[in-house]
């Protein structure tokens, strides 16, 4: 009798799906006592059964003995413009299914060549508190993944600054609570996690067991505390629910993206695709570039005849520096803005509209505008929000470019909803923003253009107390894979202080970087950065003045990108094309020395004429393995199409190509 009842309860179940436009994948959306659905690549699953939901408080459970009260379908096939990112244009193409259920809800999938992604959807009236949200994905397999845990600060679970590497292990193995992205291996394909079009709602975290990933979200905050002088809001005190929403509302793209070949990865769209539209609209004011950073190398200024520090001669000394290679802006970064004591109940107040007493910040925008050079200033997000106004207004209209925003931290609904809010106040006021602190592109960079760079990587910063227990070159081969899906990574490279594994020592004020100085310099066009960061001191870089100069000069802006060659967690190869079909190569490598071969016929397309490069490299230098800081220029070399370059990199290696194209 109970096998009977089971067959006929399964007759019962309703079973849609939705197949990407090449035919290759496939959601297939079962409907019966539970919302589930699964994920077919051909006839191969990858994932089963996933079990999705959601919880309203004092309304329905969404996903509980789903009734579908209308079905449709469509095709979505555009062009969507996207200013300084890897590509100008990014193709959305998919199709999509939507399942109206009852209660007012619904589900939508959408199936592309590159993923599978799905959202809930209200047209309730009023306001919703949401309890919960179900999204427990299965696997036939207890397979390996690459997760990265929480960094939490003593802060609570989901408290942290979204930044640790990666651990290659079993589902099963893992101990902590991860942020996204996130990979599982189903041997067949590479299933990478994300979420796209964030708004009002909290991020997602997601805990591995046994062939299961299973989403947790941060509790809506109920209380918070401050702490230090840069105002980091802790939340001290959490509600029952994750969400306050407006009832008619669409929910967040919880993503999978399906790729059969590691180099697919970093170039992978879907985000950025399903990310809510431009909300700003022109975006002829900002301008991607360079800009150099005094907080990594400690205002480092060696051999001047002044005291380097926290002054209007340092910066301008930055500002000479920058004007003379070419680089697009300054950063002043911590310390410039006035911290004081209320006299009241000395309390400290931290007040940026007012700029420490030996900064002349006016003389400095003068001066720096005289020289063509920029300024970007560096805040706390709950600094800046609490004179947001005031201080957009002000540095606007004295002609700041831009602020680098810090000490975010979460990813609770009120913290998304900070951000938004800082982007749009922002770009009224014509300034661009660099996040730092800050959980990875959830498409909010489609949203607001004037976001040019985000954090959320294991960036630069950490040599400055790593030791050599640390691993920064493989880091360096692995999140491009993973972290660079969703977009941008400010890392904010550059030091040239190299050193080999054994040699690498931490140094808070002369930080020193793991691998070659090639690899530095790789990192320029490996990363997806607008808007980068040349770590050292001013006096460092011109030491080295050859490679500076090259840095300077590398673009920040693409037509194309193309990943050559490589695999996660051993090396990558990086191919960028630049107005005028000019190409830049980059290569970056963990601590297994390596040769590549760069065949030049993939840079071509069809109907292109005759034409061959005349070449620029640097190289890890014949003792690079040794010497870190050893490297090699070779220039002046002709190659056409059916030709081969042959590239060695070293431990910890790293090259740079610069293709000049001459059409015959």
């Amino acid at each position: 009798m109970a096998l009977a009842a089971a067959l006929t309860m399964q007759a019962a179940d309703r079973v849609e799906s939705v197949t990407s436009p090449d035919g290759n994948l496939k959601a297939e959306i079962n409907l019966g006592s539970e919302l589930k659905f699964s994920v077919y690549d051909g006839n191969t699953v990858l994932v089963k059964d996933a079990r999705i939901g959601m919880t309203v408080k004092d309304g329905p459970k969404v996903g509980v003995n789903p009734v579908v009260k209308k079905k449709s379908v469509a095709t979505i096939n555009e062009q969507i413009a996207a200013p300084f990112y890897r590509e100008p244009v990014v193709e959305n193409h998919c199709n999509e299914l939507t399942l109206k259920l009852a209660d007012d809800f619904s589900v939508i999938f959408r199936a592309y060549n590159s993923g599978i992604a799905y959202r809930f959807a209200s047209a309730k009236k009023g306001d919703l508190i949401i309890e919960s949200e179900l999204a427990e994905y299965n696997f036939p397999e207890n397979y390996e993944a690459w997760i990265p845990y929480v960094n939490e600060f003593g802060y609570g679970p989901y408290a942290m600054s979204f930044e640790n590497v990666y651990q290659h292990i079993k589902l099963s193995e893992a101990t902590q609570v991860a942020f996204t992205p996130l990979a599982v291996d189903c041997k067949t394909a590479k299933v990478s996690f994300m979420e796209s079009d964030l708004e009002h709602y909290p991020g997602i975290f997601l805990r591995a067991s046994d062939s299961k990933l299973t989403a947790e979200f941060a509790q809506y905050p109920k209380a918070h505390k401050f702490v230090d002088g840069r105002k980091k809001l802790v939340i001290t005190e959490r509600e029952d629910y994750i969400a306050k929403v407006n009832g008619t509302r669409t929910f967040p793209w919880r993503i999978m993206v399906v790729t059969h070949k590691d180099t697919e990865m970093p170039v992978n769209n879907l985000v950025y695709a399903l990310g809510a539209p431009n909300r700003i609209g022109d975006v002829n004011w900002i301008k991607p570039g360079k800009l150099t950073w005094d907080w990594w190398n400690g205002l480092t200024l060696t051999g001047v005849d002044f005291r380097p520090g926290i002054n209007t001669q340092t910066y301008k000394y930055y500002i000479d520096f920058a004007a003379k290679h070419g680089v697009e802006y300054i950063a002043l970064d911590e310390g410039w803005y006035y911290p004081r004591k209320n006299t009241k109940d000395d309390n400290e107040v931290v007040d940026i509209l007012h700029t420490v007493k030996d900064i002349d910040l006016p003389e400095l925008v003068r001066y720096g505008k005289e020289k063509k050079v920029g300024i970007v200033l560096w805040l706390g997000f709950n600094v800046l929000s609490e004179q947001l106004e005031a201080a957009c207004k002000l540095y606007s209209e004295m002609g700041i470019k831009g602020f680098k925003v810090d000490f975010l931290d979460r990813n609770d609904q009120t913290a998304v909803e900070q951000v938004y809010h800082i982007a749009e106040t922002c770009a009224k006021y014509h300034l661009f923003l660099d996040l730092h602190g800050m959980y990875p592109p959830t498409g909010y960079n489609r949203t607001f253009p004037n976001i040019v760079n985000v954090e959320g990587v294991r960036g630069l910063e950490n040599a400055k107390w790593g030791s050599n227990k640390d691993d920064f070159p493989t880091y360096d081969v692995t999140f491009p894979y993973l972290r660079m899906m969703p977009g941008y990574v400010d890392y904010t490279p550059g030091g040239m202080r190299n050193a080999t594994y054994n040699h690498f020592v931490g140094d808070y004020y002369y930080p020193q970087t793991q691998g070659t100085r090639c690899h530095q310099m790789a990192m320029y066009v490996v990363f997806d950065s607008p808007l980068s960061m040349m770590a050292d001191s001013p006096t460092a870089y011109e030491k080295e003045e050859e490679c500076a100069s090259f840095i300077a000069s590398i673009p920040n802006q693409y037509e194309k990108t193309k990943i050559l060659s490589g695999e996660i967690g051993k090396y990558i190869v990086t191919a960028r094309k630049v107005a005028g079909k000019h190409w830049w190569i980059a290569g970056l490598n963990n601590w297994d020395a390596r040769d590549v071969e760069i065949d030049i016929s993939e840079l071509f397309e069809p109907g292109d004429r005759d034409t061959y490069f005349i070449t620029t490299i640097y190289q890890d230098g014949n003792m690079a393995d040794r010497v870190a800081t050893d490297y090699k220029v070779i220039e002046g070399k002709q190659v056409g199409k059916t030709d081969k370059i042959k590239i060695h990199m070293a431990k910890g290696g790293g090259f740079v190509i610069k293709l000049f194209r001459i059409v015959t």
